[in-house]
């Protein structure tokens, strides 16, 4: 088992030239897309990557099957895109076996893309389920899933995807109808799909404690990044920041298996709520002074003029003024609003140091440390010793 993850690694890295990197010169239009193309490979490679390093340690572990697949997959899917676009939209073809690489194309991204995230979602990080029930959720979960992969395969209309093709295996007259039917029946059970696998992954997430709850964090950090630059690039109006955020969502989504790795590996565990907590503070820290110079922008320019750099500069001071007192503020708000005990500690902590400079009695200053103690550390026991004047 272990040479056969080794095995689907160097499948995984051995299609990234015929894959991503052959997509990459067939689009390519400027400059700008060179981090795209690395963004597909990397998010290619590291599935796989995370995959073998996990199954070398944890050979039966189901994540890192999945992660492996998940690059072999996505390697093998591009390669047969990149292929089929080469033969039927460029000058270069006809090609030997083009169209039946842009079936192959159109219905694996379906268990690849989807159907695997669904299973890691249902798995992670034990690779086994949380109940029977949720066992018997994967089953119907995968029967769709298998369902409307075969139903894009023998599709009698147009592959999906960007090329223009017919699909070479569709299925006769008789019985085409009912294979369209059923695509779109699936297509429709898409999205509660996916909403079953993320409450199979909260309901862990709400009964997990210590180890596991420190796993979960870190798949639902990685998770959560890849949600927000995905969906902002579909939000966020503007071409720019709409592929800033892909790019992001990109990467986030090659980090995912890694931030798996550490968390089935339990490497460094714990570092995740300062990596948590950090992105809340700068996160939204960037989008308040973001926001801040925007208006300062807006109503400078209306006072003083629309063309008048005295506007740019005098809101680019203002919020860098604004810098260190927004960050107080956002940091105490974060603390207080999600890490309530160290907030708490740090208050008590605080008021205490007052106390302390003012405090001349011996058995109250005592009594107050003990309870200080009591309140932040919350130990099983107490005691104070003071060492006597002799």
């Amino acid at each position: 088992m272990s040479r056969l993850a080794w095995v689907l690694l160097a499948l995984a890295v051995l299609l990234v030239i015929p894959g991503p990197v052959l997509q990459f010169v067939l689009d390519y239009q400027d400059p700008a897309d060179i981090p795209f193309a690395i963004g597909f490979v990397a998010a290619l490679v590291c599935p796989a990557g995370a995959g073998a390093v996990i199954a070398a340690r944890r050979p039966r572990h189901a994540v890192a099957w999945i992660f492996l697949a998940m690059g072999a997959g996505l390697g093998i899917t591009l390669a047969c895109g990149a292929y089929a676009e080469l033969g039927i939209a460029t000058d270069r073809g006809p090609l030997p076996g083009d169209e039946l690489a842009a079936w192959l194309a159109a219905w694996l991204f379906i268990p690849v893309a989807f159907g695997l995230p669904l299973f890691l979602l249902l798995l992670f990080p034990t690779g086994r389920f949380l109940s029977p029930r949720w066992r018997r959720a994967g089953w119907l979960l995968g029967a769709t899933v298998m369902v409307a992969a075969a139903a894009t395969a023998f599709n009698p209309g147009r592959l999906e995807g960007q090329l223009e093709v017919r699909n070479p295996l569709g299925a006769p007259d008789a019985i085409g109808g009912a294979v369209e039917t059923l695509e779109v029946v699936t297509t429709f059970l898409a999205l509660p799909c996916f909403a079953l696998a993320v409450t199979g992954l909260v309901v862990r997430f709400r009964r997990a404690r210590g180890v596991e709850r420190q796993q979960l964090k870190w798949f639902t950090f990685a998770a959560a990044l890849v949600a927000v630059g995905f969906a902002g690039s579909i939000v966020v109006p503007g071409e720019w920041p709409a592929d800033a955020l892909f790019l992001i969502g990109l990467f986030a989504l090659a980090g995912l298996p890694i931030a798996a790795g550490i968390a089935i590996l339990r490497h460094r565990l714990y570092d995740i709520d300062v990596v948590i907590r950090r992105t809340l503070i700068y996160g939204a820290l960037t989008a308040t002074l973001a926001a801040g110079y925007l208006a300062c922008v807006l109503v400078s320019q209306l006072v003083i003029g629309a063309e008048s750099n005295v506007a740019i500069a005098a809101s680019t001071l203002t919020m860098a003024a604004l810098f260190r007192p927004a960050l107080g503020r956002i940091q105490a708000a974060v603390d207080r609003r999600f890490y309530r005990r160290r907030y708490d500690a740090a208050r008590t902590l605080e008021a205490f140091g007052v106390r302390l400079r003012h405090e001349l009695d011996l058995d109250a200053l005592g009594a107050d440390l003990r309870g200080v103690a009591r309140e932040t550390l919350q130990p099983a026991h107490v005691s104070l010793w003071l060492r006597s004047p002799r």
